[in-house]
């Protein structure tokens, strides 16, 4: 990679940054203000939650036949397990700094209970 190609990339993601955050300013009040665009940002941030965190199960080490003892199968299992501890925190709270953590910490946690116990 040369430094144009870099300088290049990073102008990119500065307009689409910037793109994305004025089109909210340039879009007409009234078309802003529908029902429908209401709904979407409300249900937007849970879906956009379970999203990243369903890409980032990891289970490329699995065969096709599982063994609950395996390295690979106690990260899949800690990782669905916390994302389930996930999925209820921000069911309750709608906090996703605090979703965010609580998967941390469960993730982690359920780790340390999956291969030391």
């Amino acid at each position: 990679m040369n430094s144009r190609y870099l300088i290049m990339a990073t102008l990119a993601m500065a307009a689409v940054t910037f793109i994305t955050r004025a089109i909210p300013a340039l879009i007409p009040k009234r078309l802003l203000d529908t029902p429908w665009l209401h709904r979407l940002n409300e249900s937007l941030p849970l879906s956009v939650m379970v999203l990243l965190i369903l890409t980032s199960l990891s289970y490329s080490g699995l065969s096709g036949r599982l063994v609950i003892n395996s390295p690979a199968a106690h990260l899949l299992l800690a990782q669905i397990g916390a994302l389930l501890f996930v999925l209820l925190v921000y069911h309750l709270s709608r906090q996703l700094l605090v979703s965010m953590v609580v998967g941390i910490a469960a993730l982690n946690g359920l780790l340390w209970l999956l291969t030391y116990l």
